[in-house]
């Protein structure tokens, strides 16, 4: 990894541009890449540019608070880390990295289920406890193997579980088949038995090696009933991400879910689904303070995750971001990634009058109308 100096990037895109040229092209694209034309990963950017600011005069806002509670732990950030894979595809340490980075900034990291790191490492490294780092599940057909997950997560002392549920079927993600994209060399998912992860280290070009051991692998027979057998294995708190309507927020309330995440999986999954800021407030709405939201979807500037906060988000999650600072700097890229994009939302916090997350509210911002017959 080519380290570089990170005083002159200033935002999450400067970021980006040096990641790119770090990273191999067909890495780039298993990265970057959405489902089919990547209108829905599109869409999760273009919905904040609508958003409009309603900032408040002659408030107090000498000091800004950032901070955030969730789960008995105290992050010095709302934005925090959502789960991805093969942290190794792009610096030599992976997670390891990444849990040092998101720990020294104050910050929540969900670790993947695919890491490439093992799970005991990656809680060795976080700061300034394991409880500050989460474990994201999939559904496998094999429950035997995320019990052995849930377990070694609970030893560890991570602080949730978080099950990952649009993911019946992988999303056709294009670039990836047309790269017949395959997980090789010496980066794999080492908390998963090699013999559940063999599809995903072949391919040919037009297939993509991820999208046949999901196939393989994953359980697209789960219903909401199976929530009660998670539950059955531990007394960690369960986050359910992948939720886009009031429908599924109101089930998963009445299921029991500790929080939900609105997301669309990075515009990955469902391609012309609908942007996770356009689907916030009615999935806030639903939940009507029976747990957290989280969010996630395109917040790549501090008034993205002050507009998604405004809206009722508890907790922002970054999903490429934070990749981008690992490319370009390891632990320290991830660390100054997320301090520049909290700065940002701090600034604007200040000058919108809204010193703390608890006064910051639908009334700091206006949406774009509606159009005639959208939701």
């Amino acid at each position: 990894m080519t380290q570089l100096r990170t005083s002159q990037l200033l935002t999450a895109s400067d970021y980006r541009q040096a990641a790119r040229d770090l990273v191999d092209a067909d890495v780039w694209d298993f990265l970057e890449g959405g489902a089919e034309t990547e209108r829905t990963l599109a869409a999760n950017e273009l919905a904040f540019d609508g958003v409009r600011l309603r900032p408040r005069v002659l408030t107090d806002v000498s000091v800004i608070d950032t901070t955030v509670e969730l789960f008995g732990t105290r992050h010095a950030t709302p934005l925090g880390i959502a789960p991805t894979a093969y942290h190794r595809l792009i610096d030599t340490d992976g997670e390891v990295a990444t849990a040092r980075g998101a720990g020294a900034a104050g910050a929540l990291f969900v670790a993947g289920m695919f890491a490439s790191r093992t799970i005991e490492d990656i809680a060795a490294a976080a700061a300034p406890t394991a409880r500050s780092v989460w474990l994201q599940l999939y559904w496998l057909r094999r429950r035997d193997v995320m019990r052995s997950l849930i377990e070694r997560a609970e030893h560890s002392g991570y602080g949730a579980l978080m099950l990952t549920v649009d993911v019946p079927r992988m999303g056709r993600r294009w670039r990836d088949m047309r790269n017949g994209f395959a997980i090789g060399g010496d980066v794999s998912a080492v908390n998963i038995d090699p013999a559940v992860m063999a599809a995903s280290h072949h391919s040919d070009a037009g297939r993509s090696a991820l999208a046949q051991h999901t196939a393989q692998q994953f359980d697209a027979a789960v219903t909401w009933s199976d929530l009660a057998w998670v539950r059955s294995q531990s007394d960690l708190p369960l986050i359910l991400k992948g939720i886009l309507t009031a429908e599924d927020a109101t089930l998963a309330a009445t299921h029991g879910a500790d929080a939900i995440v609105v997301s669309n999986h990075g515009g990955r999954q469902l391609d012309g689904a609908m942007a996770s800021l356009d689907a916030l407030t009615e999935v806030v709405d639903a939940v009507d303070g029976a747990c957290p939201v989280l969010f996630d979807g395109g917040v790549r500037r501090g008034t993205d995750a002050f507009a998604a906060l405004a809206l009722g988000a508890t907790m922002v999650l970054l999903g490429r971001p934070p990749l981008w600072g690992l490319a370009v700097g390891g632990a320290t890229g991830v660390t100054d990634l997320l301090r520049t994009t909290t700065e940002e939302l701090a600034h604007a916090m200040a000058l919108a009058g809204r010193p703390t997350l608890a006064t910051l509210d639908r009334t700091a911002v206006r949406m774009p109308p509606t159009a005639p017959g959208g939701g």
